[in-house]
């Protein structure tokens, strides 16, 4: 279905990212940006209520009929922790406690984590900081997909297949470009979550278990949501790496949209990042965008110029210091 793709490598290139040149040349010309790095009281607080309808949500479930089990899955369980990874992952940057609470910041992502029903939060943060700091790193960034993702789905037909699995994708990419030895906290993370997916299908039984993992899983493979991860770094047009969308999901999903503005400046919770493009709108404005993720799932599928390989790329010089 579908030609094949001719790209048959990455994007290499031989040039720093963008990112911190741009930070730097920025924070020189509005220095008043850094009085927005510093955590949001909020999140905390929407973190808790997302948590807790997402257990109410397991709880009128368990007695409901398989297939609206399976449609509420879909149609709200997915949107939900969808989001909550989202959550996960400003929090990743010490954006609910700050940085001098690393730890607090550690545990309640532990906590975010629980309705997700997948141990993940404690490695998530420490391949996504080695993303910020080398970005299309070879060797380093797991966010690249693999020589066997950018080989084996290059039809239209096997790009579709792979925007479903990207969960299995994300899940083994650290394991075969990246692995790393496994820390307490993830020890941790991995105990804290089977326990609560023990006890919840003890209790409930196991209609709300399958309500919360295909949930996640749904969420993060065919969906409207799931477009944000094309979008921020494939490569749509030659020579631009991150890209930003500024629809209106970005109310479901932290701002992550505003992808230019957060690789620029990581340490600003999303919600302050519009004020950034807003300060900084020159360096914004005539970047490219998106308005629409679900138009970019369509392009990426029907565009024969496009596959797994469309990232960009670069070999790493110096000391490489990661998490």
């Amino acid at each position: 279905m579908g030609n094949r793709v001719a790209r048959e490598d990455y994007e290499w290139v031989y040039t720093d990212q963008p990112h911190a040149d741009r930070r730097k040349e920025i924070l020189a010309k509005y220095p008043e940006i850094k009085s927005l790095m510093v955590p949001d009281q909020r999140l905390k607080w929407i973190v808790c209520m997302m948590v807790a309808i997402q257990f109410l949500a397991f709880y009128m479930v368990k007695d409901l009929e398989w297939k609206w089990v399976l449609f509420w899955t879909y149609a709200f369980g997915s949107c939900i922790n969808h989001s909550m990874t989202l959550a996960i992952h400003e929090i990743s940057h010490n954006t609910a406690f700050g940085n001098n609470k690393a730890m607090w910041n550690r545990y309640f992502a532990i906590f975010a984590n629980l309705p997700i029903g997948l141990p993940y939060s404690a490695s998530f943060k420490r391949y996504h900081l080695d993303h910020h700091r080398y970005l299309g790193g070879d060797g380093i960034d797991v966010d690249i997909p693999t020589e066997f993702e950018g080989w084996f789905f290059c039809t239209r037909l096997r790009k579709f297949i792979w925007i479903i699995l990207q969960p299995l994708f994300y899940a083994i990419r650290p394991l075969c470009i990246n692995p790393k030895p496994i820390t307490q906290l993830e020890v941790t993370n991995i105990a804290f979550q089977l326990t609560f997916d023990i006890l919840l299908c003890w209790l409930w039984g196991a209609k709300p278990v399958v309500y919360m993992l295909a949930g996640s899983m749904l969420g993060m493979g065919l969906h409207p949501i799931s477009g944000h991860f094309i979008a921020e770094h494939y490569m749509f047009l030659k020579g631009h790496e991150t890209y930003s969308y500024y629809g209106s999901l970005n109310l479901l999903t932290f701002n992550v949209g505003y992808h230019n503005e957060h690789h620029d400046f990581p340490s600003i919770p999303g919600r302050r990042l519009p004020m950034v493009k807003k300060m900084a709108a020159e360096y914004y404005d005539d970047l490219p965008q998106y308005t629409s993720w679900v138009k970019v799932l369509y392009d990426f599928i029907m565009d024969d110029a496009l596959s797994p390989y469309s990232r960009v790329k670069r070999k790493l010089r110096g000391d490489v210091k990661q998490e």
